[in-house]
């Protein structure tokens, strides 16, 4: 007969299915993990401040002028916008499905750079910044002080000098946030010290921009028949807050001189109070990591557990580092609940088959084609460009269901054919 060449030759019916899952193997050890699939539209962040305005003045003086011109961007869909009443900017350009993120943040900086000079001038001195945002959180870690010897303000600065620029190196990650402020000089002036001396807050921010700088101070003796030449340097910003009283506002009558510490409170403090953490009662920053589309969540996390693990011996005393949400944790979870169902099915078809058909054979076959049939699955997640997510597992933990269900009516069939000749 031509059409049982699968039986007759055996031989043949195991090698195709050794090399079909082979395939499947190198496929599974290749896809990438992740918590979700990458289906969430291409976003651009837009964000800048505008220090001291409300909403209505960052809506009118900020958002309007940028939304005019980031409009009509390439493969935008829609966009955002968010002013909040501390004068922060927030915008959110959304793009189709399977555009380039990186050339859409470029498209979209090019338009924010034409408008750029007309923005308010302490706009342009915070900047304005342009990234793609990444939506796949893989890891929240926070630092916080177990002693509460030290502030959040010190932890904030001290993870983003010590630790973010570690996790960034790590393979796959997209981009890491942290939650907080790093320092800032802060003066508290005095509302009726300023009126006694008649001085607004424009002066001080005057005062400020003259004699807190840095600036090239030049050279001595060059292009000249000396023979020595000599460069000349001087301390630049202020750096402490005895330095920063003594700057000169005004001079006075009698030949007295009005200095920045008679009408102000100098502190070195947070460059802004909007996030206030605490972790375990004590406080703390907190770290977001994002992952890059395509990469492997679980090589990742276990990544940066290890960076972890190293930095923690060289924090400072009293310091540590809580692992507050990982997605390996959902992902593992999920691969073992497939792997449980796959054992449980196995043991359902050898347990059915042999019970009602009493054959080795026909009880060996069925458990081995089901292995196969699932390992080769993953060639065909792979061909068809999806990753390894809690949703391919939940469609895999479904499929398993109809691959044991078919195997046991096909094995039934088949014997059934052999009964008859």
């Amino acid at each position: 007969m031509k059409n049982n060449i699968f039986i007759n030759k055996y031989v043949m019916a195991c090698a195709i299915s050794i090399v079909i899952a082979l395939v499947g193997y190198i496929s599974m050890s290749t896809l990438p993990v992740e918590q979700y699939p990458d289906i969430a539209p291409p976003t651009v962040n837009i964000s800048t401040s505008y220090t001291g305005a409300d909403e209505n003045t960052v809506m009118k003086s900020v958002i309007q002028p940028l939304e005019e011109a980031i409009n009509g961007v390439p493969d935008m869909t829609y966009m955002t916008s968010k002013a909040s009443s501390n004068g922060e900017v927030e915008i959110n350009v959304y793009f189709k499905q399977g555009a380039d993120p990186d050339m859409a943040t470029v498209n979209v900086q090019n338009r924010v750079s034409k408008v750029q000079s007309t923005l308010p001038s302490e706009v342009i001195a915070n900047g304005v910044t342009t990234e793609k945002r990444q939506n796949s959180q893989l890891k929240i870690l926070a630092v916080y002080s177990e002693d509460d010897q030290f502030d959040q303000t010190f932890l904030t600065n001290y993870a983003k000098i010590n630790l973010v620029s570690e996790i960034q190196r790590v393979e796959g990650v997209g981009s890491v946030q942290v939650l907080g402020d790093d320092y800032a000089m802060r003066l508290w002036l005095d509302p009726q010290k300023m009126l006694q001396y008649d001085l607004m807050p424009s002066d001080i921010a005057q005062v400020l921009s003259e004699q807190n700088l840095e600036s090239p101070t030049g050279t001595l003796g060059e292009s000249s028949d000396n023979t020595f030449q000599y460069t000349l340097k001087y301390r630049g910003r202020l750096e402490s807050t005895e330095e920063y009283g003594e700057l000169v506002l005004k001079s006075l009558d009698e030949g007295k001189v009005l200095r920045l510490k008679d009408v102000a409170t100098m502190e070195l403090g947070s460059n802004s109070y909007n996030y206030n953490s605490r972790i375990n009662g004590h406080p703390g920053t907190v770290i977001m990591v994002m992952q890059t589309a395509g990469s492997n969540a679980n090589q990742i996390i276990m990544d940066i557990d290890a960076l972890i693990a190293r930095l923690s011996a060289s924090l400072p005393k009293g310091v540590k580092i809580a692992d507050l949400m990982s997605a390996k944790d959902f992902l593992d979870a999920s691969i073992h609940e497939v792997t449980k169902t796959l054992f449980e099915a196995l043991a359902l078809v050898i347990a059915v088959v042999f019970i009602f058909l009493q054959s080795l054979r026909s009880t060996v076959i069925p458990s081995i084609s089901v292995v196969i049939s699932l390992i080769c699955t993953f060639a065909f997640i792979q061909i068809a460009g999806f990753s390894i997510n809690l949703l391919t597992l939940f469609a895999l933990v479904l499929v398993i269901g109809t691959v044991v269900d078919d195997a046991i009516v096909v094995v039934e069939a088949v014997q059934a054919r052999f009964e008859h000749g």
